[in-house]
């Protein structure tokens, strides 16, 4: 059987076409029928990653081509999700590179290729959207060769063969000038190019658990690939962590194989196909799953530590429970726990007061992507700033996450941007112009330090700036970064804003909430120009008198209120301050509501 299978990844940055392109293989493979109505970018498969484009889970597929199954791996283009990434190369042979022809390899693609290649995996080079207008071919194979270069690529891995496509307009070619045709080559290639799987099909029966899921019916379903043996529905079957401690034994209730966008059930499988397996309960992530002969597990990929946490609170605001239908703090939990279990990279502690939990993660945008999930789900949080996770080096020395931060900007920008990451404790590694009066900026910059910073870069760019983080290591604290540099307008009581205190207050700075939004005390309506916060009453309403105005005072104009997105709150409250998250609405609020309660609290942070 294996010997007709091709098993791969494939990697791409963010927006450069992976998805519309194994839509292509798949039509062009016949996985469709001619009259199916198939959604475009059907890889993305949950509601967030068709909005914002991005892949977000990794998801496996699978097309024939020619009397060859091809399995194909989808895996996400932000660092944020690495925990998906490592593990699933494992369970590949080859990997193919998408690459922009104008924008060429990035920040995040390096990332993955540099775990694909040191797992020794050989590339197939798939320069994608060559019918772009500023498409800079040649220039982008030179850059992805220097990356292979720098990442420790062995000889064989460096000659590797190049394609050039349109994944939208359903061609690849060999040769760069062509402009229409299908995606023959592309398949011939991945035939040729990537090895058979190297699997024992006489061997006792072994599996490697990369990617977990639940389904309803059928309770835990663990995907991977089988390293060796055959399996058959019903086996009795045992679960080995990475110490070789048996974790829980069972049967193999149902084995499911990929064929397009379906899992579809069969009553075995063999040594080299990537399947799920449904039937056991507490098995996870990097375990094997064996024949209950088995005793040595399977090597499995250490996962990345997490660099970022936030407190998942229950709201206690004065409007909790008005939107959402999951409120307390066990189905908070609840909710967090099986978010943990199939999501490697989240780790979840409760804290002392049973009314809040730390989620630490990868990121700021894994850990948002969690939050908005939630509240499509119904449930109702408040969430604190985002804090780095500190660690310490062999001599006691505090350490904190270090980012690669890779920026690309109009010259005319370039010096704000120096600027404002020198304030943040970034360091300037290399800037070079990248063509058409942009220039390529790549600095070396604490995590902490990048926290809030993406709404202010676009600002400083006029919206024109492209930046890409990754995690890069820990390094030495770099000691105190400023913060927010304004501070507050605070609501002084309960109501509805109204106009004619609004008017007033937009002289004070620049306002989060418009007429008619409902209002409690310690609620953020907008921010002071100055630095300091400042309480406000936006609810004063004009007194009636008997005396007839000249209607002037009527015609209030106000400019309308800066509405922010779930990421944008997160990155702009400070210490003591939090994000209210309801189905409905995203508010901010200071973490004590009370006036005089903040004060004594501020003057004891004060004297600490």
């Amino acid at each position: 059987m294996s010997a007709h299978q091709r098993n791969i990844a494939i990697i791409a940055h963010v927006d450069h076409g992976k998805t519309t392109l194994v839509d292509q293989l798949f039509r062009q493979s016949g996985t469709f029928r001619d009259n199916q109505r198939i959604e475009e970018r059907a890889m993305d498969s949950n509601d967030l990653e068709k909005e914002r484009g991005i892949t977000i889970l990794a998801k496996c597929t699978s097309v024939e081509w020619e009397g060859t199954r091809i399995n194909i791996v989808d895996t996400p283009g932000h660092a944020d999700f690495g925990g998906e990434v490592e593990r699933i190369l494992s369970m590949v042979d080859g990997v193919i590179l998408l690459v922009d022809s104008s924008e060429g390899a990035m920040p995040q693609t390096k990332f993955v290729t540099g775990k694909a290649l040191a797992l020794g995996l050989k590339p197939i080079v798939v320069v994608n959207k060559i019918d772009r207008q500023d498409e800079r071919t040649q220039e982008v194979l030179d850059e992805v060769f220097d990356l292979f270069v720098s990442l420790d690529a062995n000889d064989e891995q460096l000659e590797f063969p190049v394609l050039f496509a349109s994944g939208r307009n359903g061609y690849a070619s060999e040769d760069p000038s062509a402009r229409e045709g299908t995606l023959t080559p592309l398949f011939q290639k991945i035939v040729d190019h990537v090895p058979a799987p190297s699997a024992d099909p006489d061997g006792p029966f072994k599996f490697l658990v990369t990617l977990l899921d639940r389904d309803n019916f059928l309770g835990r379903i663990l995907t991977g690939l089988v390293f060796s043996g055959t399996v058959k529905t019903n086996q009795a079957i045992h679960a080995l962590d990475s110490d070789g401690n048996i974790v829980e034994t069972g049967r193999a209730s149902k084995i499911m194989t990929f064929r397009g966008l379906e899992r579809v059930p069969t009553e075995e499988a063999v040594a080299g196909d990537i399947i799920s397996i449904a039937g056991l309960t507490t098995a996870t992530v990097a375990n094997t799953i064996a024949d209950t002969s088995v005793t040595e597990p399977l090597h499995a990929q250490p996962i990345d530590p997490p660099t970022l946490s936030m407190r998942f609170a229950v709201n206690d605001s004065p409007m909790a429970g008005r939107e959402g239908s999951k409120v307390t703090s066990r189905m908070i939990r609840d909710r967090l726990e099986r978010e943990a279990e199939s999501n490697v990279a989240i780790k979840v502690t409760e804290s002392s007061d049973k009314d809040s939990f730390e989620v630490a993660g990868r990121g700021e945008l894994q850990l948002g992507v969690l939050i908005e999930t939630m509240r499509r789900e119904g449930f109702e949080l408040g969430i604190s700033r985002p804090r780095v996770l500190y660690g310490t080096d062999e001599n006691g020395q505090r350490t904190e996450p270090y980012e690669t931060v890779v920026i690309d900007v109009d010259d005319e920008h370039s010096g704000t941007v120096v600027e404002k990451m020198a304030i943040r404790k970034g360091e300037m590694i290399d800037m070079r112009p990248s063509g058409g009066g942009k220039t390529r900026i790549t600095f070396s910059a604490p995590s902490r330090g990048l926290i809030g910073y993406h709404g202010e870069f676009l600002s400083d760019t006029r919206g024109t700036g492209i930046m890409n983080r990754l995690f890069e290591k820990y390094g030495p604290h770099k000691g105190k970064i400023e913060g927010r540099k304004n501070g507050v307008l605070i609501s002084n009581g309960a109501g509805e804003a109204n106009a004619y205190a609004l008017g007033p207050l937009e002289e004070r700075g620049i306002l989060f909430v418009g007429v008619g939004t409902p209002l409690y005390e310690g609620m953020i309506i907008g921010e002071n120009a100055k630095p300091e916060d400042l309480e406000v009453n936006p609810m004063k309403s004009k007194q009636l008198t008997n005396f007839r105005s000249t209607g002037k005072d009527d015609a209030i104009r106000l400019t309308p209120p800066k509405v922010m997105t779930l990421e944008q709150a997160i990155a702009y409250i400070d210490d003591d301050e939090m994000v209210e998250v309801t189905p409905k609405s995203i508010r901010l609020r200071k973490a004590i509501l009370d006036p005089n309660e903040r004060k004594k609290a501020s003057r004891k942070k004060e004297a600490a």
